[in-house]
């Protein structure tokens, strides 16, 4: 099943390292200036890709995945206001994989390339099944610091806060991983869907270098361009 679900959008006729959820309440980060809206070009350009990537992505999901996987994904525009440039891929309640874009990508996104590309990155964390294994890392953690804590004497809040400090750090054990195995499989499904990864990941250039920073999120943006390179050479 192929289409686009739009959460509350509305266009006017002239005029996206998987994020971690919070809690309600939460206080946000104000971006610098507000988010650009995406003209009805960047609009056409957004459905184009999406027509021509999703099937090949699916099909990917399909022979890469374990029989029973759900690779029937859900594109959705997060029209939530003041959102960054940003994509991210996450779940429904019943396991279908969603694929998010915000508003503010749609309208930066410069070329078709960069958005396949990016659309192939947010798959293939699904594909590779980087959810469930980084909820394993944060258990994992929890588990470890938690049971530390206990050894040593610990009790109550002390003891929940070193499972929540643990979890967060199993979570992004591996997330620079991730980021890199989502950025070789996606230069396939890019490539197979008849877009340039290499062009599309020139997107890196666009966005702050997160360097090499211990327990960042993502790895650095050369080397994510240099793993595209290597992929795209082999394929």
């Amino acid at each position: 099943m192929r289409w686009i679900a739009v959460l509350c959008l509305t266009l006017l006729a002239g005029c996206v390292s998987t994020p971690v959820p919070q809690a309600p309440g939460t206080p946000q980060p104000k971006p610098a200036q507000a988010p650009a809206t995406p003209t009805r070009a960047k609009v056409d350009q957004f459905v184009a890709v999406v027509q021509t990537v999703e099937p090949v992505a699916e099909q990917i999901c399909a022979a890469q995945t374990d029989p029973g996987t759900n690779c029937d994904f859900q594109i959705v525009i997060d029209d939530r206001p003041g959102q960054p440039v940003n994509a991210y891929q996450t779940l429904d309640r019943n396991g279908r994989p969603i694929i998010a874009f915000t508003l503010a990508m749609i309208a930066e996104v410069r070329n078709r390339d960069e958005l396949a590309f990016v659309m192939g990155h947010e798959a293939a964390h699904h594909i590779a099944g980087h959810i469930p294994r980084q909820q394993q890392n944060a258990m994992a953690g929890a588990i470890l610091l938690g049971g530390l804590a206990t050894l040593s004497g610990a009790t109550g809040d002390a003891v929940r806060t070193a499972s929540d400090l643990g979890a967060s750090v199993g979570a992004r054990s591996y997330s620079k991983e991730f980021e890199l195995e989502a950025d070789a499989l996606g230069t396939v499904i890019t490539k197979r869907a008849g877009y340039d990864p290499v062009r599309g990941a020139e997107f890196f250039t666009q966005i702050p270098d997160p360097g090499d920073r211990f327990l960042g999120t993502h790895p650095p943006n050369a080397q994510r361009i240099e793993t595209v390179r290597r992929v795209a050479s082999q394929l």
